[in-house]
């Protein structure tokens, strides 16, 4: 796939994340995935995609931890 064709990719997965945000992890996942198509042809992944999917991965890991904590039952005794 030439590089021209994966920068049309990536243009239209960001479309996609910026209108519906909702599904930011499966967007992660896919845009982790074109990523390392582009490396596994020997082409430089831009830096600004390479430092989005970090970005979407520590918010993602942030908002995980997020619930998990809200799901936790409270230590407080109830009365």
């Amino acid at each position: 796939m030439a590089f021209e064709q994966f920068r049309v990719q990536l243009a239209m997965l960001l479309d996609e994340i910026a209108r519906n945000p909702a599904d930011a992890h499966e967007m992660q996942e896919t845009l982790r995935e074109r990523l390392a198509e582009m490396e596994a042809l020997g082409l430089q992944p831009p830096d600004d995609l390479v430092g989005l999917e970090q970005y979407l991965e520590r918010d993602l890991d942030r908002a995980a931890r997020g619930r998990r904590l809200a799901e936790e039952p409270s230590e407080e005794p109830e009365a």
